[in-house]
């Protein structure tokens, strides 16, 4: 059975730098493709980052880029976010996809950023 699980959400100051982690089981963990997507209140998901099942090629938005970066190590992916804005606001959802392009969903954590 496969899970995916986000941590590291929460309430921060603009400008902030937290760090989301994402855990996803039932495979080996190089195995999956992994992205980070949000979802804003009244908007609908959109792509924030991806890396590589060997952690070598990462893709960002525009929006993001310069500001998070993605990264993996052998048991989780993350995502750091720096100088964080109140546009960043959303639920941040991590995507595990597997060699056979299943995909597999967090039920998200939410990063509220106040002004």
């Amino acid at each position: 059975q496969v899970q995916v699980v986000e941590s590291g959400g929460g309430l921060v100051q603009a400008g902030g730098s937290p760090r989301l982690s994402c855990a996803a089981s039932g495979r080996t963990f190089s195995d999956w493709a992994m992205d980070w997507f949000r979802q804003a209140p009244g908007k609908e998901r959109e792509f924030v980052a991806s890396i590589s099942r060997s952690g070598i090629v990462q893709y960002y938005a525009d929006s993001v880029k310069g500001r998070f970066t993605i990264s993996r190590d052998k048991t989780m992916v993350y995502l750091q976010m720096n100088n964080l804005k109140p546009e960043d606001t959303a639920v941040y959802y991590c995507k595990a996809t597997s060699r056979t392009q299943n995909a597999y969903w967090g039920q998200g954590t939410q990063v509220t950023v106040s002004p």
